[in-house]
């Protein structure tokens, strides 16, 4: 049996707005997105990034909204994305820093509070 990563989800109360974001302000290649369905998928280079919208006013579905994600997604230069991220306006928990099993990273902040880390090697 064989498994692959399809989408990794994240959930937003704004989906139009997370839409933008994603797409726009970091610039991620949109493959497929549909705003009646909430739906949105972004091309990571195999995986996808999916943009799911959550229910407002649901307490499940809120609850998937605004916390660390747990995604980390790897660029060649982190230190040149962190200068261009934040000179767009994403919100930073702070600069990138190295860690001690050797890479480096940051942690960017999305319009719904959601916590997305930059991994990078030098």
């Amino acid at each position: 049996m064989k498994f692959n990563i399809y989408a990794v989800r994240i959930f937003s109360l704004n989906w139009t707005r997370s839409l933008a974001f994603y797409k726009d302000t970091i610039g991620l290649p949109v493959k497929f997105e549909n705003a009646d369905m909430g739906w949105a998928e972004f091309d990571l280079g195999g995986a996808s990034l999916g943009l799911e919208q959550a229910t407002p006013g649901d307490d499940e579905s809120e609850h998937l909204v605004g916390r660390f994600v747990g995604l980390s997604l790897q660029v060649d230069d982190i230190d040149a994305v962190y200068q261009q991220l934040t000179g767009a306006g994403v919100e930073f928990k702070g600069p990138p820093a190295r860690q001690p099993w050797g890479g480096v990273l940051a942690h960017f902040i999305d319009p719904d509070d959601n916590v997305i880390t930059l991994l990078g090697t030098a």
